[in-house]
């Protein structure tokens, strides 16, 4: 999972003021602002897109993990929660995990978890440069 490259595109879509259309690849997805804050609510806010990657990239890192080690993990569930806070955000996760898995291996891939790419991002800090197109 290092050193992929990628492009993203959010465009305006015409729904509100904040609506907007996010093109990855042959994906086409929604983003938008709750009505409490001028939004038409037509999609999720950035944030919660943010807390979906860094859910959906730790179950993924930990069925990586799992299926590589032959363990018997039947199920695992992510649930992200976040808080926009200044000068610091944050977010927990919580990692609900089906089989017949022992604590040590549990704590195995609690540790693993902490390791998807998108955690590491969001925990390391990420480089981010911006220029007008």
């Amino acid at each position: 999972m290092s050193g992929k490259t990628g492009t993203v595109v959010s465009g305006e879509s015409g729904l509100g003021p904040f609506g907007q259309i996010i093109v990855a690849e042959r994906h086409v997805l929604t983003a938008d602002q709750p009505e409490a804050l001028g939004g038409k609510d037509t999609g999720p806010t950035p944030f919660q897109i943010l807390a979906a990657a860094l859910a959906s990239c730790t179950a993924q890192t930990i069925r990586m993990y799992v299926q590589r080690k032959g363990w018997p993990l039947a199920r695992v569930s992510v649930t992200v929660s976040f808080r926009e806070e200044h000068p610091k955000h944050s977010f927990e996760v919580a990692i609900a995990l089906e089989g017949a898995l022992d604590d040590e291996q549990r704590a195995r891939i609690l540790e693993i978890a902490g390791r998807c790419p998108v955690n590491r991002a969001l925990s390391e800090g990420a480089n981010v440069s911006k220029r007008l197109a």
